[in-house]
Order: structure tokens, then sequence, then C-alpha cells
């Protein structure tokens, strides 16, 4: 079994954050293992409160995880102040040999800022040029182009820009485009198009912590980087579709990750 690990925030909701990414985990059949960084109240309606952890303790987490077993992927999520930030990627520069998928958490479905600006310097600088795949949203990725995303052609220009930091591989995920869901993969030679559908749906609470959950688990199966993110990509879709009607919450619900576990009783 392939073992995997996140390193981000806690949801207390259970829809995102380490939450999401250790239901991910296990419903695509891998072993799931956390570093804590931040704790969040949260909902789906909002985030109340941040707690972030002392930067001696997340390391301590990493060091307890890397000492017995060491994770075949790895995920970084919500790494919110710069010294948490530069903490972690120098512990991975030293010790991680995976996959590494690098999601850049910078605000909630809700809309509240999850990341210090100075963080997002230590991502440009350092924490980029070691991962195998980053993952922006739209808006993410109008923060580190520093450009307005309106279309698929704004993408590839954003993407390239976003290369510019020494990134192996960039997928701009297009869930807030107007028209459609297509996400982009840029790897540095050529642009490729993953068309999706667009449900009409609030119950998109932890979409971006649950496809970078699943391009790591994919990467650490020995999938290639194209054929992970179709496969992350078909999963997370069932997940937006299967979870349409569900009725978790009084906001933005949260996405069934066990859609590809259902029994019929």
């Amino acid at each position: 079994m392939k073992k995997l690990l996140t390193i981000a925030g806690s949801d207390s909701s259970g829809g995102a954050g380490i939450q999401a990414d250790l239901k991910t985990f296990s419903a695509l059949g891998t072993y799931g293992m956390s570093c804590i960084c931040s704790i969040t109240a949260q909902n789906t309606q909002g985030v109340t409160d941040v707690q972030n952890i002392n930067v001696k303790t997340v390391i301590s987490q990493l060091e307890a995880v890397y000492d017995d077993i060491e994770p075949d992927g790895v995920k970084t999520g919500m790494l919110s102040t710069p010294e948490i930030t530069q903490a972690v990627t120098e512990f991975l520069k030293k010790r991680n040999k995976s996959p590494l998928v690098v999601d850049p958490v910078m605000v909630a479905t809700t809309g509240a800022r999850l990341m210090e600006e100075a963080a997002i310097k230590v991502y440009k600088e350092e924490l980029f040029p070691i991962s195998t795949l980053i993952t922006p949203n739209i808006q993410e990725a109008e923060v580190l182009a520093d450009m307005e995303i309106k279309t698929l052609e704004d993408m590839k220009i954003a993407a390239k820009k976003i290369m510019n930091y020494k990134c192996n591989a960039v997928l701009i995920k297009g869930g807030h485009l107007i028209n459609d869901a297509t996400d982009l993969l840029y790897n540095g030679e050529r642009f490729i198009e993953y068309k999706g559908v667009k449900y009409e749906t609030k119950n998109t609470h932890g979409t971006g912590c649950t496809l970078s959950s699943a391009l790591a688990v994919y990467l650490a199966k020995g999938y290639t980087l194209e054929d992970s993110v179709r496969k992350a990509k078909k999963y997370i879709t069932n997940a937006i579709e299967n979870a349409v009607n569900n009725s978790v919450g009084h906001g933005n619900g949260p996405v069934e990750h066990f859609w590809n576990c259902k029994s019929e009783d």
C-alpha cells in the first residue's frame, strides 16, 4: 500500500484541509498521514478563527513521520506563515524523495484569507522549485502571475509567468471560469487541456484540497504527470457530481469523497 503525507491545515467541519486530504487518500486505497500546520475553526459558511502551530511542533511531526514511515507521495496545503513555509521547505529539501504536489492555498472557498503575504515570497523562491506540480486555482494564479484571468488564453499566459518561478509544472484549475471547468497543465513545453463539466452546485468545499491529494496519490502510484491529472480530474468531477444534492451544512457543502466506495446496501 502506498503511503501519502499531507502537510496542511485542519478544517473542523471536515470538508477541506487535512480532513479532505485523508479522506481522499483512503478513498483511493492508500495510507494517509498528516502534519498539521494550522488549526482552523470553520464550517461550510466560513472561517472564524485560525491558530498556527509553532514551527518546532510542525517539524517534530515531519520528523516522526519520516523517521518511521517514509511517504511515497506528499502534498502541501495551507502553509499560512513565512516561518512555517520556510521550515517545511527546508525539511523537504533534505528528506523528501517522493513526488511533491504543492497546492498554494491562499483563500478558502468561503473567501477567508489563509496565507500571509510574506509567505507567498517563500513559496515562489523556495517551495515551487522543489515541487513536482503546483495547483493554483484561478484566484491564486491571478496573484502569482499578477494578472486578471478570464479566459483559457489568459490561463496560458499566466501559466507561462508562473513557470518563471522554476516550477517543474503548473496545473491551473479552471473551476472558477464562467463557462466551463477546463483545467490547464503546462510543463514548460506544451499545454494540455482537461475539459470538465461545470455543475450547478454550492457543494464545492474542499475541491482544491481533494484534487491535489488525488494528484499526489496517482503520482505516488507511478502514473505519468499527464495521466495523474486525468485520473485526479475524473475523481474530483465525480466527487462534485455526487455531492450536488447533499445536505451537509448551510453554506458551501463538502464534495463526496467516497463516491467510488459506495455499496448498494
